[in-house]
């Protein structure tokens, strides 16, 4: 009897090609789509961190703008600071963007206001031009240490007080200053109790006024002890010191007591900085500091008053409309535009994200009068 064996049938073939090729296709589809929302949330990331870099650059860069802005014109006489004017004065230049040399008009006029505008007078960025403007205001720190305005005696005053010179190219401050003392190293500063004040020294701006309000404007030069020195140019970079000037210098209200206060002048304008254009914000003519980037606009018009038809977004002054000519003095507020841009492109979009922010600037020291004065 012949007996039957059963066999066991076992298969060492693997998958075949086909089912290979199907759990590959699977298995890229999930990568693909885990990759694709990596990318989607990397992207979204990447968005929103170039959001915020370039919201707080603008908000940066306006806020001192705004504050300078809302100072303007505090305590500067009414109708401007005289400067040095007619046929026998030279040109007072500006505060500018590097590669420009701007003037102050003292031509056709013969004070500088609380705000000059500078229509185009920034760099061009994307083919537009950007403004500039120059403030002034008075310097509240030194004025709070010494209880107001500091008085100087006329040539030839005893007491050790402060005193100016006979032609009103230097004065010494004395001992009997208030809260002011020499440094002893050649810095006149403001003894306060924090040390905070900084130093008059070499750049700053004064501004010297008489009982009757008429004023004259001088840059130091030079501090030692307690005497500050007021060089004519080119020591001066501004050409304030002309005291041979016509009209406007401070020759002109010698031989009276006056007051004295230190004036700060801030300029804003846009220029580039290691090629990419920035905010700017320069103290008198001191070194600018880069407030924000990448800044590719930057647009200031303005509001007047006259009483009569009252302008809105002028964009430069002087200006004549109709048969009114308005001028700087006539301005209550500003109205400032400023755009940006990340400073990394968007990986979705590969392009960069750009914000603007407008805001109305009312120039406190200009715009609002104490009728109970």
């Amino acid at each position: 009897m012949t007996k039957g064996f059963m066999r066991l049938h076992t298969s060492e073939a693997g998958f075949s090609l086909l089912e290979l090729l199907a759990s590959t296709a699977i298995g890229l589809v999930v990568i693909g789509s885990a990759l694709s929302t990596f990318k989607d949330a990397s992207s979204l990331n990447s968005a929103a961190s170039n959001m915020a870099d370039a919201s707080m650059n603008v908000r940066g860069g306006i806020n001192y703008l705004v504050s300078d802005l809302s100072r303007a014109g505090r305590l500067i006489p009414t109708g401007g600071i005289s400067i040095p004017s007619g046929g026998s004065a030279g040109i007072i230049a500006r505060p500018s963007p590097p590669g420009s040399s701007y003037t102050f008009n003292n031509t056709t006029q013969t004070t500088l206001p609380a705000v000059t505008t500078g229509q185009s007078k920034g760099a061009t960025v994307d083919g537009s031009p950007t403004d500039m403007v120059t403030i002034l205001t008075i310097d509240p720190i030194l004025d709070a240490c010494l209880g107001g305005p500091m008085l100087v005696q006329p040539f030839g005053t005893g007491g050790n007080v402060p005193v100016l010179a006979v032609d009103g190219s230097t004065f010494n401050v004395g001992t009997n200053n208030g809260c002011l003392v020499s440094n002893g190293g050649g810095g006149w500063l403001a003894g306060n109790p924090s040390g905070g004040q900084p130093a008059v020294q070499a750049g700053d701006l004064l501004l010297f006024t008489q009982t009757s309000g008429q004023n004259a404007i001088q840059t130091v030069t030079k501090v030692v002890g307690t005497t500050v020195s007021f060089e004519a140019a080119p020591y001066d970079p501004f050409n304030f010191n002309q005291r041979n000037a016509t009209s406007g210098s401070i020759k002109q209200i010698l031989g009276a007591a006056l007051t004295v206060q230190r004036v700060l002048m801030y300029t804003y304008f846009v220029t580039p900085v290691s090629g990419e254009p920035h905010l700017m914000r320069q103290l008198n003519f001191g070194t600018a500091q880069a407030l924000a980037g990448v800044v590719e606009d930057l647009q200031l018009t303005y509001d007047m008053v006259d009483g009569n038809i009252n302008p809105t977004d002028v964009t430069d002054l002087p200006v004549t409309i109709g048969s009114n000519t308005f001028s700087a003095n006539q301005i209550r507020k500003v109205n400032v535009h400023i755009g940006v841009r990340s400073e990394s492109m968007n990986m979705k979009t590969h392009d960069y994200l750009r914000t603007h922010v407008s805001t109305v600037v009312s120039l406190r020291s200009l715009a609002f009068v104490d009728r109970y004065k």
